[in-house]
């Protein structure tokens, strides 16, 4: 049985394509708190790094690194997403 290839990893920084769904979801009443970005290692050395990132829109606090104020959760995945933090009412 042939093996699925491997999800490709998603080009450009990770700051234009997480800043407009985190932006987003402030609009829809998601606090910023509930949140979760996970990024691969790649992803989160990419985001630390980029110089077109203001220094101001990442934080390390306490050990958490932390983009637009939403908890950076790094590794153990093979694509970044952001975790909305909310589930579906019944």
């Amino acid at each position: 049985m042939a093996k699925p290839p491997p999800a490709k990893p998603m080009l450009g920084s990770p700051d234009k394509r997480f800043r407009g769904q985190i932006e987003a979801a402030v609009a829809e009443g998601v606090a910023v708190e509930d949140m979760t970005l996970r990024l691969t290692l790649r992803d989160a050395s990419l985001l630390a790094r980029d110089r077109n990132t203001p220094v101001a829109d990442i934080t390390y606090s306490e050990g958490v690194m932390r983009f637009l104020g939403v908890r950076v959760e790094q590794g153990g995945i093979d694509v970044s997403k952001l975790d909305r933090g909310v589930t579906a009412e019944a």
